[in-house]
């Protein structure tokens, strides 16, 4: 280091008499910061792009309205979603519950299926239009629309729906695409 640099890092460390009297509100002054430390620089050059320049009439989105793109099971419906459950299930034995030998653990990692229950009331079940792909449900009556993203992948060609016509419940059990099903046996 040479005395310069010293120098401002000792101003930095012990303040001089003049600046332990009350702060003034005056803020011309330079203002010291880890940075000024060393050789001043003589000039700065910033260089920018042409994605960087905005002029003062362009908001400071990152993306406009134009390029968000909707999928086409995302549309905008009055009609109100019917209320809906999530539930994960896991085919447990006796060696998980009670000797604890096997891999399972409550997590989410370690279970089987996704059970959706969706309750429709005063539905039949000729009124339900069910769509599912890997990641979204898409499931629309007369009087309900519900557009569900999947909390995991799930194999959507393995789908199972049961019609509950007591309850009004349509129960949709979902196989899970799990990374690490060998471990979970």
């Amino acid at each position: 280091m040479d005395a310069v640099s010293l120098q401002a890092v000792a101003d930095l460390l012990k303040p001089s008499k003049e600046d332990d009297d009350d702060i003034d509100d005056d803020t011309s002054g330079p203002i010291i910061t880890p940075a000024s430390i060393g050789k001043p620089k003589t000039s700065t050059t910033v260089k920018t792009s042409a994605y960087a320049k905005v002029s003062a009439n362009q908001s400071q989105d990152i993306w406009n309205s134009d390029e968000i793109t909707t999928e086409s099971s995302e549309i905008d419906d009055p009609r109100p979603a019917p209320k809906y459950e999530l539930i994960f299930k896991q085919a447990v034995k006796a060696e998980d519950i009670f000797l604890g030998m096997g891999n399972k653990n409550p997590s989410t990692a370690c279970c089987e299926d996704l059970l959706v229950k969706i309750y429709l009331p005063q539905t039949s079940y000729k009124d339900i239009e069910l769509d599912i792909t890997d990641t979204f449900l898409d499931c629309r009556t007369k009087s309900n629309y519900l557009g569900l993203h999947l909390p995991h992948k799930v194999e959507s060609k393995n789908a199972k729906a049961k019609w509950n016509s007591d309850e009004d419940i349509l129960q949709v059990t979902l196989p899970l695409t799990r990374e690490y099903n060998y471990l979970n046996q």
